[in-house]
């Protein structure tokens, strides 16, 4: 019996791991206001607290299954559409939104300067630079 070969790893792109730092971190952050939530009390009359708890785990799983569909670039819209429902949330809690802000800015970021640094990789591999004589 010969051993295993050893499966070769999928190249990531910038944009990919930017993304996936960004909705790992948020993930976490987004669990603690579901707490937050639920121990302010602040859903409407009529709904339980406990909705709070659940509406953060939901999220939380939510955006760590984003994360790894980075690869895909429908996820791309859906983490966006995952910003703005968080900034939602700060109608209840407004410190959500500044949450949704500051995550939403480092979303722009990885998204936007991902991209263009996987477009100037590609370029790269393309025509590689033989200017040194090589």
């Amino acid at each position: 019996m010969s051993p295993r070969e050893p499966r070769a790893r999928r190249q990531r792109g910038a944009l990919e791991s930017l993304g996936a730092v960004v909705l790992g971190f948020e993930s976490i952050i987004v669990f603690l206001g579901g707490l937050v939530v639920y121990g302010l009390k602040v859903l409407p009359f009529g709904i339980e607290p406990w909705w709070g708890i659940v509406g953060g785990v939901v999220m939380a799983v939510a955006m760590v299954a984003v994360a790894g569909l980075l690869r895909h670039r429908k996820a791309v819209w859906v983490g966006w559409a995952l910003q703005v429902l968080l900034l939602l949330g700060g109608f209840l809690v407004p410190a959500l939104a500044v949450v949704a802000l500051i995550f939403g800015g480092m979303w722009a970021y990885a998204t936007i300067k991902g991209a263009a640094l996987d477009r100037q990789n590609a370029r790269r591999a393309a025509s590689p630079d033989l200017s040194n004589g090589e």
